[in-house]
């Protein structure tokens, strides 16, 4: 364990500002050349930082949110080139989500006050060391930023830019001593994952002026962060930005946006301006502005740009079919992602919320594990959802980190003190994911003690015929059918969703304790599974009908493993028969809509798949490519088919959940599947049928970099395999033997499969 010398440090005194901290300090002479500087960097906030007036990083938001009561960040920069003889540290620390606003309802802050972190350890030739550290001899003072919040945004005035600060020799009024926040530093733990950067740099596609006379800007696409601007006017001149996923009737569609204001301020000085606004973020494809000075329109290439952000997570494995709307689809995907993996896995960007819930990230753990590099991301997430699931006594939030556990008035949600079916199930599902794709055993030997209590909270939670029909449920979620203000009323009984994943993550936590070596678990919970997958087939399996007779009951109970051969073959045909009753629209929500295609497929299903997954027509996933979406929506209709927007108050634009089908796409059309975890061994399986002819998939798996290809001319499909040194492929095509693939490229030539489907009833 570190020990510190430094301590969180307020200002003494109140500011008008965010605050900004400084200290000089000299290099200890007669010890040689300075060989490291290392900066140790953390706020009850969130905070920049610069030495002699550089900046220490190129990250944002640092250290990010972690569940407070008992952990924060820090990170470790390398800042020796920047260290002089004399020297300056400087640091501004902004609310982020310590001080700010924090979810729709009122909620009480995790602090009365915000506050900086630092500790400079310097070393010296001969081996002396010397500590910098944030402590009573620092000053703070006013600056630029008079007010942030993540939520609302950012105003700044550069009137009060004054960058001296940073630099040895300042003197100004208004700077004052420090005192100590009792913040115990032993809470202080090193991030693990990749920090948030700014991953991009847009131009407006569109500049125009709405019927208001605000400027209006279209970026082009969906994204998270914030606008900067260069502009030059009357010193005093207020421009006034705000932020949109859509527009409504011409104008920035902000009921969505609930209370969030995602409005920034800039005060200009009367010189060159540049207005960044680092302490903020907007989920937005179009902005307003107001206030700009003058007549024209600002067309500048560079004055006015949207700067993306995200955590910089290394992109793993893409996607690409003859179907360009397929294409776009997935783009989406990857987008949403990006724009939702901001330090944590969050639901949406933009609206008065942006939280960890856990029932999103349950279902996009493997799409997620596949497009990017997640694994120390969402291991750092898992910890504070065991940190939170203790508080909870074995009781997985329905966020992480929770803050409804401090809500004032929580009328929509009752209180986590029950286990609930998906969002629970993330302590067991999304280490499951991590442990498939990357084969690291420390992922589960980490994540075990909260995947077993879940699991023992679930069993506890059932009701004496065995299953799990007690409690509150989500169910499944965001049921198309279901009336806008009421997204919990599925066709789904959710008693058979809770059942189904109830039994999927018992077994998974056998199998969790079979793999590092705790035999009584293996036992206990395979018994328990077993119990539970007959106790579901009494309850809810009969005449060759799954109670409530509805997609997401089948698909759950065939992708789960809950029924006999025989019960598989006329679940599957069922299933197809409601898809086709359907139009082959989507009538399955959060619970449904991840298995559906997977459970389509694997009962022989896959022209019907095929179908559902191409499907145009709302709902479905390519409603929203055919509206001109480039991030995927919460609901199948968050804009109705006449571009108003869904009457409901829970409209995102940004939602990646739905797009978990991605991870079906990748391991059934890509054909690229780890039949091993950390794919040691891959199986290479793609699925053919009419209305895709050709598809490329790749990864960067823990071995090396895989690649599947494949085109259908006629009647013969050729697929290419690239298998990476130090692992093995299987490919597997219909009506013929698994054929071994070792290391290098291969190049196979098949017969085209006949996907017809045969409905028995």
């Amino acid at each position: 364990m570190t020990t510190w010398t430094g301590r969180f440090i307020t200002p003494a005194g109140a500011l008008d500002s965010a605050p900004q901290f400084r200290k000089e300090f000299t290099k200890h002479a007669g010890h040689g050349d300075l060989v490291s500087a290392t900066l140790h960097l953390s706020a009850l906030g969130v905070c920049e930082a610069w030495i002699n007036g550089e900046p220490v990083s190129d990250a944002v938001l640092t250290p990010g949110w972690t569940s407070y009561e008992w952990r924060v960040h820090y990170v470790e920069h390398d800042v020796t080139p920047l260290v002089e003889d004399t020297s300056t540290l400087a640091i501004a620390v902004g609310n982020g989500w310590f001080h700010g606003r924090l979810g729709w309802m009122e909620t009480t802050r995790y602090g009365d006050e915000i506050a900086a972190f630092a500790e400079l350890r310097l070393t010296y030739a001969d081996g002396h060391r010397q500590r910098v550290v944030t402590d009573e001899s620092w000053t703070a003072g006013p600056g630029p930023v008079t007010s942030d919040d993540l939520y609302d945004g950012q105003s700044i005035d550069a009137r009060r830019y004054n960058d001296a600060w940073k630099h040895p020799g300042f003197r100004a009024d208004g700077w004052a001593g420090v005192r100590v926040v009792d913040y115990d530093t032993v809470r202080l733990t090193p991030d693990p994952a990749p920090p948030v950067r700014r991953i991009a740099h847009l131009r407006a596609e569109r500049t125009w002026r709405s019927a208001t006379g605000g400027v209006l800007l279209d970026f082009g696409q969906n994204v998270v962060g914030w606008l900067k601007l260069r502009v030059q006017g009357e010193a005093g001149t207020v421009i006034t930005a705000r932020h949109a996923e859509v527009l409504d009737g011409g104008e920035l569609a902000v009921r969505p946006l609930r209370s969030a204001k995602a409005t920034d301020r800039f005060t200009l000085s009367g010189g060159d301006d540049i207005f960044e606004p680092t302490m903020t973020s907007h989920g937005f494809r179009y902005a307003e502005l107001t206030g700009w000075p003058g007549d024209e329109l600002p067309l500048d290439d560079d004055a006015v740009t949207a700067v993306v952000i995200s955590s910089d997570l290394r992109r793993t494995g893409s996607f690409e079919c003859s179907v360009p709307d397929l294409n776009t689809f997935h783009d989406n995907v990857v987008r949403g992602m990006r724009g939702n993996f901001v330090d944590v896995p969050t639901d949406c960007p933009q609206r008065d919320e942006r939280l960890g819930w856990t029932g999103d990230i349950s279902i996009f753990g493997p799409t997620a594990a596949f497009l990017f590099d997640v694994k120390d991301f969402l291991l750092d997430w898992l910890t504070d959802l065991a940190l939170e699931q203790e508080r909870h006594d074995g009781v997985v939030p329905y966020v992480v980190p929770d803050i409804l556990k401090r809500a004032v008035d929580l009328e929509e949600v009752p209180p986590a003190g029950t286990p609930t079916a998906i969002w629970g199930d993330a302590a067991v599902w999304v280490p499951w994911a991590l442990w498939e794709a990357y084969g690291d055993v420390v992922v589960l030997t980490e994540t075990f003690p909260s995947m077993l209590a879940h699991g023992r909270r679930v069993r506890a939670a059932l009701s004496p015929s065995g299953v799990w029909d007690t409690g509150f449920q989500f169910g499944d979620w965001l049921d198309p059918d279901a009336p806008a203000a009421h997204p919990e009323r599925a066709k789904a009984d959710p008693g058979v969703v809770a059942t189904a994943c109830a039994y999927r993550s018992l077994r998974l936590v056998s199998e969790a304790a079979r793999i590092i070596g705790s035999p009584a678990e293996v036992q206990d919970f395979a018994s328990a599974a077993s119990d539970l997958r007959a106790a579901f087939r009494r309850a809810y399996v009969s005449d060759e009908r799954i109670v409530s007779d509805c997609a997401t009951v089948y698909a759950l109970a065939i992708a789960f493993g809950l029924l006999e051969d025989t019960e598989r073959v006329w679940a599957g045909d069922r299933l197809a028969r409601l898809v086709e009753d359907s139009g082959y629209r989507i009538t399955t929500g959060f619970a449904g809509t991840p298995f559906v295609t997977a459970a389509l497929s694997s009962t022989g299903h896959v022209d019907v798949a095929y179908r559902l997954l191409l499907q145009r027509a709302c709902p479905s996933w390519l409603y929203p490519v055919t509206m001109g979406a480039t991030t995927i929506w919460e609901r199948w209709d968050s804009m109705l088919p006449d571009g108003s927007i869904n009457p409901g108050e829970m409209t995102s634009f940004n939602h990646y959940a739905l797009g978990a089908v991605a991870d079906w796409m990748h391991r059934a059309i890509g054909g690229i599947a780890p039949l091993t975890p950390g794919y040691r061994d891959i199986l290479v399986a793609p699925l053919v049928a009419d209305g895709i002819d050709w598809a490329r998939c790749a990864l960067m798996t823990p071995r090396g970099a895989a690649a599947v290809e494949w085109e259908r001319r006629d009647e013969l499909v050729t697929v290419t395999v690239k298998v990476p040194a130090g692992a093995r492929a299987v490919f597997r095509w219909p009506s013929a033997q698994d054929e071994e693939l070792p290391p290098g490229r291969h190049t196979l030539t098949v017969q085209a499969p006949l996907f017809r489907h045969r409905i028995t009833s």
